[in-house]
């Protein structure tokens, strides 16, 4: 057992893992502000280079596929928000307290958020572009979603957008700046950081010198920027063990009656690495007593 081992041995697993994921907590307020001096780590010039390239706002948009996104049941920024839209401004308002330090001591690295499951196919990239689009409705601030799952990447596909230099580019050559690497898309506030070349030493590169400071680059270059990274599945991929311990918080996704509580254990240890964990159910189906948002708002009618 690890430092994760609160989940108790009572009830379900959906339960249990329930209990994990206050909440409550997120409704308590909003959060858009970041403390610059701790959650915002600024980079150390002599480690990081210079800003070389425009910031990827003054770029010219690439058109994300919006039909595709939208027939594959993502909620886009100008749909009206439906139930499972609600669902991921829970979310996404905790993941904003905890990185903005609301309630508790400001978290380091706390923008960089990991997105990850146990095994594949649980839903980790549905809930990883969803998360990204969810935060850039919010006007204040800068959304980069990275693709980090190296040997798979599916977001820049899902998106309608050209496979081109990313996250694995910048970190195997440091002559190629990390802000060079961003997609500025036309979704608002939501850039893309594709996963880059291929290469067989993608853990060994992730552990590097050089991927901490351009992730600190990627954060310190626009203080309002909040980088959520796509992993592959830890129990699949060692980059994701690796990945968790760059990351201020882990969003790990266990999706109903499928993860086992054995694999979510397991795969709970691989990535302590990252002291802030949190668990997302997936694939919960509501009974009719359960209604929350659809009955209030009228969803559907």
């Amino acid at each position: 057992m690890n430092k994760h081992s609160s989940i108790r041995s009572s009830g379900s697993l959906l339960e249990r893992a329930s209990e994990k994921f206050d909440f409550a907590a997120a409704l308590r307020g909003a959060a858009t502000e970041f403390p610059v001096d701790d959650a915002v780590p600024t980079a150390d010039p002599a480690a990081s280079p210079a800003p070389a390239v425009a910031p990827a706002f003054d770029r010219e948009a690439v058109c994300v596929d919006r039909v595709a996104l939208a027939e594959a049941g993502f909620v886009l920024p100008d749909q009206r928000p439906g139930p499972l839209a609600e669902e991921f401004r829970i979310v996404k308002r905790q993941l904003l307290l905890r990185a903005a330090g609301e309630g508790g001591p400001p978290i380091g690295n706390g923008r960089m958020i990991l997105v990850c499951s146990a095994k594949p196919d649980e839903g980790k990239t549905f809930c990883s572009v969803n998360l990204a689009l969810s935060m850039a409705r919010e006007t204040d601030l800068d959304i980069v979603l990275a693709d980090s799952d190296l040997n798979n990447p599916e977001i820049a596909a899902l998106m309608g957008v050209e496979d081109g230099p990313g996250l694995m580019d910048a970190v195997a050559d440091p002559a190629i700046d990390i802000e060079s690497c961003l997609v500025r898309t036309d979704i608002s506030n939501l850039s893309l950081l594709r996963a880059g070349r291929r290469t067989d030493d993608a853990t060994e590169l992730l552990a590097s010198q050089r991927t901490s400071e351009i992730f600190r680059a990627l954060l310190a270059s626009n203080p309002t920027r909040i980088a959520i990274f796509d992993s592959p599945p830890a129990l699949s991929a060692s980059p994701a063990s690796v990945l968790a311990m760059h990351a201020g918080q882990t969003v790990l996704v266990v999706k109903a009656d499928t993860t086992n509580e054995a694999e979510l254990r397991e795969a709970l240890g691989l990535l302590d690495g990252c002291d802030h964990i949190q668990l997302l159910l997936n694939g919960v189906t509501f009974t009719p007593n359960g209604k929350r948002f659809s009955e209030y708002y009228g969803y559907g009618e």
